[in-house]
Formats: structure tokens, sequence, C-alpha cells
């Protein structure tokens, strides 16, 4: 049965022509079946930090990608966005199936994905879409293969840059092939997908989201791996039998106060959609602020001009997502920002800056909780760097081994 009601349904056939912003298949909050299991942030289209079909868009292409799921169910729908894109985009048919090798997929795990009932689907620039369910019982640390055909040409894809995983490409209709010879092309981002939702008796209603930059996106984590520090976390949870779902809204580059053409909205933007409208949420962990103050001190040449934000600035923005999670009765965890001395975005001032907002953040009194990730990564005999053993190499971002100090750090009864 549909999970679209009447209204539901006739909302996805105008989402085809409506205006920008429409959201077919319910709100996000449409009822305690559903809570997301897997998400990412979505960003403009842009060259990223390394190739990728963003800019070029999709055309007689099959689109065919990975996810870890971090909660488990009895059906599945997944969530697709055409935010930053500059005309409708048609959905010529999707499915879902259990991931195999590379680009495979489980045999007799694929099931068609249907939008309203109907196998294709029209996203007008701006808006979203929501699948109808399917049923394929998937289980928490589960990988699910999305996969997407487009008969037309998309022009450019909202997509997220640092996926830290392979996504396939291959010319012509692969929906229905299960082996992945087909997809000799391949990238390390996310297209379009920003949710793959769960349903069911064993669905959660207790998520966990992290929120924040390159280091929550993974940066300096292993390809294909899922050792982001979000991931380490899920991985943990499970581990002492407290599985829950973990959901990664971290963007490389983000800021708290300013938007990027790159790295994404500004925190204070994005949170309402990456964070409180997501169905099932219960806690977020916010680490965001090192970008902020640390493209003060450097000439970026993709953030420019590079203002000089204040400790003070970054603290009244972390206020303001904590009076928005208040007030949607999300439980918020603050957690300290990791020395980068050495790194480029290391100077006297920048420090200063950090150890102020790390203070703000043990002593304020506003967060509901606190995890000092930055002493549990920083080098013994100097808390301004990172200590070897966790540094994946630029001073700034942890490695597997630091990922997993991170997650370790969290105590469960905090979430």
């Amino acid at each position: 049965m549909s999970i679209l009601t009447r209204w539901g349904v006739a909302l996805a056939v105008v989402c085809t022509v409506a205006v920008a912003g429409c959201t077919a298949g319910g709100t996000r909050s449409d009822g305690p079946a559903w809570s997301a299991s897997w998400s990412a942030a979505p960003q403009r289209p842009s060259i990223g930090f390394g190739p990728n079909w963003s800019e070029a868009g999709f055309s007689h292409q099959t689109l065919r990608q990975v996810v870890r799921l971090t909660s488990g169910g009895d059906d599945v729908r997944i969530r697709l966005s055409n935010r930053y894109g500059d005309g409708p985009l048609v959905i010529t048919g999707a499915s879902i199936g259990l991931a195999g090798t590379g680009a495979g997929i489980q045999p007799g795990s694929a099931h068609p994905l249907t939008f309203g009932t109907r196998e294709t689907a029209t996203i007008p620039p701006g808006g979203e879409i929501t699948s109808d369910a399917a049923q394929l019982q998937v289980k928490p640390l589960e990988s699910v293969t999305v996969t997407l055909y487009f008969d037309g040409t998309t022009g450019p894809a909202t997509f997220h840059s640092q996926g830290w995983t392979d996504s396939y490409a291959a010319p012509g209709d692969h929906r229905v092939n299960i082996g992945g010879d087909a997809f000799t092309s391949h990238t390390e981002s996310w297209y379009y997908l920003t949710d793959v939702e769960v349903g069911g008796r064993s669905a959660r209603q207790d998520t966990v989201v992290a929120f924040g930059d390159s280091i929550t996106d993974g940066f300096g984590s292993t390809l294909g791996t899922n050792n982001r520090w979000p991931d380490e976390l899920a991985d943990r949870l499970a581990g002492v039998n407290r599985q829950r779902a973990v959901l990664d809204e971290g963007i490389g580059g983000n800021l708290v106060l300013n938007d990027s053409a790159w790295y994404g909205d500004r925190a204070g933007i994005r949170f309402a959609h990456d964070v409180l409208d997501k169905p099932g949420v219960h806690s977020v962990i916010i680490l965001e602020g090192v970008n902020d103050i640390g493209f003060s001190e450097t000439n970026q040449p993709t953030y420019k001009p590079n203002p000089d934000v204040s400790a003070e600035q970054i603290i009244a923005g972390y206020q303001t997502l904590i009076q928005q999670a208040h007030a949607r009765g999300i439980r918020v965890i603050g957690a300290t920002l990791l020395p980068f001395g050495g790194s480029d975005h290391y100077s006297a001032r920048s420090a200063a800056k950090r150890q102020a907002i790390n203070a703000w953040i043990h002593t304020a009194g506003k967060f509901d909780a606190v995890v000092d990730f930055a002493a549990v990564v920083a080098d013994p005999n100097n808390a301004e760097v990172l200590a070897p053993g966790y540094d994946s190499g630029d001073h700034l971002h942890p490695n597997d081994a630091g990922y997993r100090a991170m997650a370790q750090a969290i105590d469960p009864n905090s979430l």
C-alpha cells in the first residue's frame, strides 16, 4: 500500500508543475512510522574537492549510489532533492536493493521505487520528493544501493561533494541490472539523494544527528570504509547494545555564520532542513566553527572575502542553533573545537578564538551536554596540535584512529 494519502498523491502530481520548494510524499514529520537512517546534506553544484559530475549532470544514464544505513526497518523509502537545480528534474525510474560488491546488488533484493504510485517523477527547481515505501527489510549497519535512471538531460545536479565512497554511472538504462559491470565510471560524491528512511515495527525515533563541517564529513578518513566519526559512533552504539540511527550532516568547509558556493549554506540557514525536519530526531551534536576561525587567517581562493569573525559572533551563532533545536524538543550536545596548530588555519589570533569558544562550551551551561573532542585528540605534550597518531597529515583533520577516538569520547547517556 502506498505511504501517500490521497492528498499526498495529489501533491506529488502538483509538484511536477508547482512552485519551487514543494515537497511530495507528506512532510518530514508525517507520523511515527518513519525515521531517517542515512542522510547527506545537499550542496550547490561545484567542482568541489575533486572530480565530480555535479556541474555536468546526467543524460541518458543510470546512476547507482551505495549508502550504509545506521538503523533497520521493514520498509524503506528515499528522498531526492533538486534544491539547487536550475530546471525541473525528471526521474525516469528508480530502484533500491541490498548492496553487493562495488556497484552490484544482492540477487533477489532489488525493488522498484515509485512516487505517488508512479514510476516517473518530476521535481521542480528547489523542490524535493519522497518515494513510496518499498517492502525491503534492512538491518542496522547494512548497505543499500539506490539506482536512478535519467532518460533525458538533467542539467547541473544538487549533490553532496565529499561522500568518501564510490558512486557509479553507466550509459543507458540499468535499473534492473544487478551486476556492476556496466558501471565503469565513478566519483566520490552523492547526487540528488539526501535521505534513506526506514519504517515498520523496528523503526526507531531516537535518531542522533552529527552536524558540522569537514571533520564531521570525514575528511581524512579512508575511502569506502565508513570511518567518519558519526559512522564510528553508530558502530560503537551497536557494539554496546544501544544501537541508534546516526546521521552525518557535515559539509566540508561549512561555516556557522557565512554562506559559500563551495561549502554550503551557513549553519543557521541549513539547520532546519538538515536537522530539525528529519523524522525521528532526538538529539544533535554540533561541531562547527573551525572554518569561521581559520578562513580569517588564510587566503582561501574558494571563499572570499575572508571576514574576521570573532569568538563572540560564533558563540551567538551556536545559541541560535540551540534555541531552534530546543523549540523542537531536540537535545543539543556541544563539541569542543579540535586543535589545528601547524595547519593553515593557525595563528595566535585563531588559537585564542578557539580557546575562548571551547571555554564557553564548557562553562556557559547552554548545551544539554558537552563532549570534549579537543582533549581527546590533542597531543598530550602540546594541546594546540593533534596527536601524531590521530593526524591525517594536514594538522587539521583526524585520521581513522582520530575519528574512532572521537566517537569513543561520546557518552551514550548524553544522547
